[in-house]
């Protein structure tokens, strides 16, 4: 959401609305993108409050709309959370996803790569995740990874054994395109075979990033979150700004779009990211299956068995 403050409310959850805001913050495919036009702290119309009681509708709504998804059984879909550090990536899950049946709902969280997963192509960990029909998979970081820490440390390269790269040096802009192009055709591949994607970039502030780093520090029971590497990739800030535009930029498809979340506030952050999955699944027009004649008539066989069993 670029720096105006001004779109409307998303308080009665009417589908059009929903609809606005999911525009509001998609990035549209072939466009440039320039984090410094775009508003962190931003939260609408909304306030804390409003944004609480809209959430506790939204839990249920979703929940309704994910069992007809389970039921039709025709699509799956894939919701990919990017961000820095201390954006609230975790937070969102639990508090958006926390009404759905958890069997139909997986998370899965890519760390560092293992030995083995580096002697597969990138993309290969991220094929084994990928959500079933019915289902509705999570990933909290994902093969997004590979255009944005690679990018700010091509040294990483190296230990993925390419055919091409030997040297740092050798990691060009022609890499990175090749490497976009690879993200696309994944995902249109995905989207072809019904899965459907959503991508939510968190847009942390460095100085909210500060904040929440001190409260890490400062509160005993955080303390585990934090660690010496935090603070290391927070010199790259910068340097990862520009990794996200490129990948904004590049990646964010019809199929497949990004959506920029202000992610300051995160009760703003939480409501957003709930609106937009739920009118990404009310455009499905998901209906529960009927059931076919014979169909019918077989269960009524097996309504009267069990009935005389008594």
């Amino acid at each position: 959401m670029k720096s105006t403050n001004e779109f409307q409310p998303l308080r009665h959850a009417k589908p059009n609305v929903m609809e606005q805001i999911e525009r509001r913050l998609r990035v549209e495919p072939n466009t440039t993108i320039s984090l410094q036009e775009y508003n962190a702290k931003c939260t609408g119309d909304y306030t804390k409050e409003t944004a609480k009681k809209q959430l506790k509708q939204n839990k249920k709504d979703l929940a309704k709309l994910q069992y007809k998804f389970y039921a039709t059984n025709k699509y799956s879909m894939l919701i990919v959370l990017q961000a820095m550090d201390a954006a609230g990536k975790d937070g969102a899950i639990k508090h958006v996803m926390s009404g759905i049946n958890p069997q139909g709902c997986l998370v899965h969280s890519f760390k560092k790569p293992s030995v083995n997963e580096l002697e597969h192509d990138f993309l290969w960990r991220h094929f084994q995740k990928l959500p079933e029909r019915g289902h509705i998979g999570i990933f909290n970081r994902s093969h997004y990874e590979n255009v944005l820490v690679t990018k700010v440390h091509p040294e990483y390269l190296l230990a993925e054994n390419l055919p091409n790269i030997r040297t740092i040096e050798q990691v060009n802009d022609k890499f990175w395109q090749e490497r976009y192009k690879r993200i696309n055709t994944f995902e249109e591949h995905l989207y072809q075979s019904g899965t459907i994607i959503v991508k939510f970039f968190l847009h942390l502030s460095k100085e909210e990033q500060r904040n929440r780093f001190l409260s890490r520090i400062d509160t005993p029971e955080k303390n585990w979150k934090f660690s010496e590497a935090d603070i290391n990739e927070r010199k790259y800030w910068d340097d990862y700004q520009r990794a996200f535009e490129m990948m904004l930029s590049k990646t964010s498809k019809k199929h497949a779009p990004w959506y920029i979340i202000p992610a300051d506030n995160k009760w703003f952050s939480r409501i957003a990211i709930s609106d937009i999955i739920i009118a990404t699944l009310k455009k499905l027009k998901l209906k529960i299956p009927k059931l076919s004649t014979n169909e019918q008539q077989m269960l009524n066989i097996y309504k009267q068995q069990l009935e005389q069993e008594l």
